[in-house]
């Protein structure tokens, strides 16, 4: 059975890579997973990005996000998924076990009201220009 996967020119690297990965049967690159999951929310935290201190690989990478609130943490991206792993920028509190999210929405919009905001207003933005361009 094929997979479908509708892609933006921007985002085509991505997919091909991720189509390949899913035909050779290859364990994906988390380091390119967290720059793709970045990419994808940024517009909706005050500051995101892959943590440069902390060691990321094939199996595991680290994000650090800035909510709108002003609140920091650091998150785990493995196979399993994304979760909290520390309460600061490059920060892991092995005593912490939040639970894994299958999504950055999903983790975001627990964490933050502002990431809520911004994406349904985004979202309504979209709707209006898909309305005004007759669509």
């Amino acid at each position: 059975m094929g997979m479908e996967v509708d892609c933006q020119p921007e985002d085509l690297s991505r997919c091909l890579y991720e189509e390949r990965c899913v035909e050779l049967g290859e364990v994906k690159d988390m380091r390119l997973e967290a720059e793709a999951v970045v990419n994808d929310v940024l517009f909706a935290v005050t500051d995101m990005h892959v943590s440069h201190s902390l060691s990321s690989g094939l199996d595991v990478a680290y994000i650090n996000v800035e909510t709108r609130e002003g609140n920091r943490y650091c998150l785990e991206l493995t196979e399993a998924g994304l979760r909290v792993v520390g309460h600061g920028f490059d920060q892991v509190d092995e005593e912490l076990s939040s639970q894994y999210h299958e999504t950055v929405y999903s983790l975001l919009d627990s964490l933050s009201p502002g990431y809520r905001e911004a994406f349904g207003n985004a979202l309504l933005q979209r709707l209006e220009r898909l309305k005004q361009n007759g669509h």
